[in-house]
């Protein structure tokens, strides 16, 4: 997946501004940058909940470039708060996106079974949506969104607000969707979230401002962190 010269104008505010960025291979690359540096914004052009005012973004399948429309029933977005139904249990939320997403039977006993498992909520799968601590409810939000199989995965900061126990599980899970050949593509505020993708996108104020293999942009700017590179830029 590449974006070419992509620009958004959200009301009064230009919330991205030429941005051109490539999203290849089965690896996680993360958008980094700070609140209001257009983020959201370009996941939900990815996703095709907004439609750019210039640019284009373009989706390939075993190299071959390919309709949106034709890649739409392989992603999966994750919004930054999911919406899920305080009074269902984890099992009735994966029964509702079965339904929703059309998935068979004996897939669907597999494949929530092992959701569960590898989000470590197999002995919360009667607890309501609603008891949930933060962490766990992101999980089961997340697995809800992976039970079609998606082979692309869109994460609108998955790691903000959840406990460090369930951080840890959250990159674990990550990690492992990106070894089994998937896309995952995520946004973070969190500079230390970067050093642990693939890729690295650094977005601020609407326009990416450096892209590459995280320890590499390190050694290339002569930082220590990417909070000096963004420190740097405010200055």
């Amino acid at each position: 997946m590449s974006a070419a010269g992509i620009s958004k104008k959200l009301g009064e505010t230009e919330a991205l501004k030429n941005v051109s960025a490539d999203f290849t291979g089965a690896m996680i690359h993360c958008v980094l940058g700070p609140n209001g540096a257009g983020k959201t914004t370009f996941m939900r052009l990815l996703a095709g909940l907004l439609r750019p005012d210039a640019g284009k973004i373009s989706w390939n399948r075993g190299g071959l470039p390919v309709d949106f429309q034709s890649v739409k029933p392989e992603l999966a977005y994750f919004p930054q708060e999911p919406s899920l139904y305080p009074d269902l249990t984890c099992d009735e939320h994966l029964a509702f996106f079965r339904d929703l997403y059309g998935v068979p039977k004996k897939i669907y006993d597999e494949k929530s079974e092992m959701l569960l498992r590898l989000a470590r909520l197999t002995e919360f799968r009667d607890r309501k949506a609603g008891q949930l601590s933060g962490g766990m409810y992101k999980k089961l939000g997340l697995i809800c969104v992976l039970l079609h199989s998606p082979s692309a995965l869109l994460l609108d900061e998955p790691t903000v607000g959840v406990d460090p126990v369930s951080r840890r599980e959250l990159w674990e899970l990550m990690h492992g969707l990106s070894a089994g050949g998937m896309l995952v593509i995520m946004t973070t505020s969190y500079m230390d979230d970067a050093q642990r993708c693939s890729r690295a996108h650094l977005l601020d104020g609407g326009r990416f401002i450096l892209s590459g293999e995280p320890r590499a942009i390190l050694e290339n700017e002569k930082a220590s962190g990417f909070e000096e590179i963004f420190l740097r830029l405010a200055k």
